[in-house]
């Protein structure tokens, strides 16, 4: 094996970034970036704090008792491989629930951490879900229990948009200008939507700080890509052979990249030489990486994990689920996007199946699926809904949501069981109930779910008579018709 070991420095530095969502992602992008930033330059003011709002407690005192080092495994496929220490995390807290049920152990040192004048940059990886804003409309859900829970008691919030409004309450109210906030999830308009949560969530505590943070506090958006699978008893086993026992560690595809708009009023990293991207708007690259890779995903997904598929490699390598791959990513999601010039779609579509077929990553598509009605919104139906404006067909899609809406009755084609891990999982369960022998009621019902679907793709006839053709082939027929129906389309 071609292997490189890379050390981090045993210097600590200075807390300059508290980060929500201390998760996968986060170890192996954001900050391996800051890692590489800090080892080049030798500046240690962007040292991180990171936080976990969920309930991995583990993890926040696993990085504890390591000192906050841990590994990161690039692999460029499964014969070259970089293992980074990452050691710029200086400090993990927890602000979620304990197994106890007990809330926020950490949260007033995070919130402390927030206020301080030394946090000029707050980021989040605490995907689509954790911000509490309807898929479709994209307003607050004011009806939510954890929000009605920040609404009601804001100085003990619970969700990273209450985190963001009490600590910039308490730098307004210190006269300390205000960190910017970085969203770092999967998300169109990412810096956009978390300002509207942010905004929306104060007015139901002052105006007057809404207004504020409306006015002062920076939101960029932001694009980010690596494939981060969930780490395997296999991939523990591959590290250890190479002498590395590290309960922390993340394995990750070599291919990394962050798209940034360069807005930070007290002041950024220098980025650019480590390869980011700081551009005056993100939303193209957003909008592509979201229709073709997460999109590509996906329907890789649905499609793979009902016909008993477990991974993207197995995935990717069947005949007929990379032919709709391809034709997807060509023909439904690449004509719907306005890049700029230079941008070539289909060379794009070529190097994500190839990043797929990395024979070293072990990505579950049962991970991918999760939180399907937070994610297919922006990685399907806005396409969709363009190409149905145009007079076009989305036959893909049509499929893709026929798997999607079969996988959430949690059985697969064969009938074998599995969980079904989104915020409306009851729901799915009790229209499943209701109509799961009526191909034609059932579809109607999901697409009738507004805070997912459109409601001008809903009403489309000829989409939802695709999806109702779609979902009587897949699951009458099997993967391999459904697949060969496609072609015909």
């Amino acid at each position: 094996m071609d292997l490189q070991r890379i050390e981090a420095s045993t210097k600590s530095g200075q807390i300059g970034v508290v980060h929500l969502g201390l998760g996968a992602f986060h170890r192996a992008h954001q900050a391996v970036y800051l890692e590489r930033y800090r080892q080049r330059s030798g500046d240690r003011g962007w040292g991180v704090c990171s936080a976990n709002l969920r309930s991995s407690v583990a993890l926040v005192d696993g990085l504890r008792a390591a000192q906050h080092r841990y590994h990161v495994a690039e692999y460029a496929d499964s014969d070259t491989l970089t293992l980074r220490e990452i050691g710029v995390i200086e400090e993990t807290l927890f602000s979620g629930r304990d197994a106890a049920g007990r809330w926020g152990r950490d949260r007033d040192a995070l919130l402390a951490r927030m206020a301080a004048a030394e946090t000029r940059l707050v980021t989040l990886t605490v995907t689509e879900k954790g911000y509490f804003l309807n898929p479709a409309s994209g307003d607050l859900m004011r009806d939510d229990a954890m929000i009605i829970g920040d609404i009601a008691a804001p100085r003990q919030p619970r969700t990273a948009p209450g985190l963001l409004v009490e600590a910039l309450a308490r730098r307004r109210d210190a006269g300390i200008a205000p960190f910017t906030v970085l969203s770092c999830d999967n998300m169109p308009d990412n810096g956009k939507r978390t300002r509207q949560a942010v905004v929306q969530l104060a007015e139901q505590r002052d105006t007057a700080l809404a207004g504020w943070i409306a006015d002062e506090v920076a939101f960029p958006c932001s694009m980010v890509d690596r494939i981060v699978p969930a780490m395997t008893d296999a991939d523990f086993e591959r590290l250890a052979a190479l002498g590395v026992t590290d309960a922390n560690a993340v394995v990750c595809e070599a291919f990394t990249q962050w798209v940034v708009e360069d807005n930070f009023p007290l002041g950024r990293p220098d980025w650019e030489a480590e390869g980011v991207e700081m551009v005056a708007d993100v939303a193209p690259f957003e909008t592509m990486k979201l229709r073709m890779l997460n999109g590509s995903h996906s329907l890789l997904a649905y499609l793979g994990a009902l016909a008993g598929i477990e991974t993207v490699f197995d995935g990717v390598n069947h005949v007929g689920l990379r032919a709709a791959l391809r034709r997807y990513m060509r023909e439904e999601a690449a004509p719907t996007l306005e890049m700029p010039e230079g941008v070539d779609l289909e060379a794009y579509a070529d190097s994500l199946l190839a990043r797929f077929a990395n024979d070293s990553l072990r990505h579950r598509l049962h991970q991918i699926a999760m939180d399907g009605s937070q994610k297919l919104p922006q990685r399907w139906l806005s396409g969709a809904l363009k190409r149905a404006g145009a007079g076009q067909s989305s036959p893909c899609v049509a499929l893709g949501m026929a798997a999607w809406i079969r996988y959430t009755s949690g059985e697969d084609l064969m009938g074998k069981r599995h969980p079904v891990d989104d915020p409306l999982a009851q729901r799915f369960e009790s229209v499943h109930q209701a109509h799961g022998r009526d191909a034609g009621a059932l579809v109607a019902a999901y697409l009738a779910m507004d805070d997912v679907v459109p409601s001008e793709l809903a009403t489309d006839d000829g989409f939802a008579q695709a999806v109702v053709s779609a979902y009587q082939t897949l699951t009458q027929d099997g993967l391999e018709e459904a697949l060969a129906a496609l072609t015909h389309s």
